[in-house]
């Protein structure tokens, strides 16, 4: 009797461990693995659409099943895209201005965040509230151009690299990060005499790689997919962005040709759904190759950013 009440004891103290360590019934494994490749497939057919239907050409187009792979495969699409004169200097203008704002944003992220993260600092709670007013409010379409009319920054790269180069939400991620460090390191660094400019450069951020290369691949990936200030700030295309040109592309049925005069191909073009899912491929490939470098460190950062020191 003795050993039964230990044993249920044991039992209640012993922490019940998790769902995904359990032993599960080969009929509950199975059924979740049908489940998720199921949910693979058709988080995967999109891409896959949009491949295969980037490679169709006339013949393709004329049998009217869009779902079809394509029985006469071509590249005519991307190369008349690539021959057109308007891809290769918007990828450039959306490579510069990406990595420009993405440097730009971390770094200035990165020291408002220290600065917040700093315990005792005048004005620090103050400061924070400022970021997180950032969140709910913005100036407006308005005076945001009057502001780039004002710095005779329109029609320039910069129009589309510094408005918004600082966000609230990379800044409070990093500086919760910041948090986690802990304090004695600061302190031993300090006692060796470092001011806070060393100690941000050789301490903190050698030690957040991980939250540097999330608000790097969010920069990133917003700058590369913006078209939004270039349709504000930018009237020459020569600086349109590539978001730009696959916009025009792709919801308002523009070709290359409609966007400008001076192409130099007289070749007829390709069917107008194969151009826009091949100008889609063009713009995706650059984020796909970049993530798998981040990868690594893309969940531990979001993690540790997220609990609160």
């Amino acid at each position: 009797m003795e050993a039964r009440i230990a044993n249920n004891t044991l039992d209640k103290d012993t922490p019940a461990l998790p769902l995904w360590t359990r032993k599960q019934h080969p009929l509950t494994r199975w059924s979740l693995m049908i489940f998720m490749c199921i949910l693979a497939l058709i988080m995967i057919f999109p891409f896959a659409y949009i491949l295969w239907t980037s490679f169709a050409s006339f013949q393709d187009s004329a049998s009217g099943d869009p779902l079809t792979l394509p029985l006469h495969p071509t590249l005519e699409g991307y190369q008349w895209l690539f021959n057109g004169g308007v891809i290769i200097p918007a990828f450039s203008i959306s490579l510069i201005v990406t990595v420009a704002a993405t440097a730009i944003g971390t770094i200035l992220s990165a020291m408002f965040a220290y600065g917040l993260s700093i315990r005792g600092m005048p004005g620090n709670k103050f400061l924070l509230w400022f970021a997180l007013l950032t969140l709910l409010v913005s100036a407006g379409i308005i005076p945001n151009y009057l502001l780039i009319q004002q710095m005779k920054l329109l029609d320039t790269i910069w129009a589309m690299i510094l408005p918004g180069a600082v966000s609230g939400f990379h800044i409070i991620i990093m500086r919760q990060f910041f948090l986690n460090i802990p304090s004695e390191l600061i302190d031993c660094a300090r006692i060796d005499g470092a001011n806070d400019w060393q100690i941000l450069w050789r301490v903190i951020l050698p030690l957040s790689k991980a939250v540097l290369a999330v608000v790097a691949l969010f920069e990133a990936v917003a700058q590369w997919n913006n078209f939004f200030r270039a349709i504000i700030y930018i009237s020459d295309s020569n600086l349109f962005p590539l978001a730009l040109v696959l916009r025009m592309l792709v919801l308002q049925g523009q070709t290359p040709t409609d966007l400008s005069s001076t192409l130099g191909t007289n070749t007829a073009p390709p069917p107008s759904l194969a151009l826009q899912m091949a100008a889609v491929v063009i713009t995706t490939i650059p984020i796909l190759l970049v993530y798998p470098f981040l990868q690594k460190h893309f969940t531990k950062g979001v993690l540790t950013g997220s609990i609160k020191g």
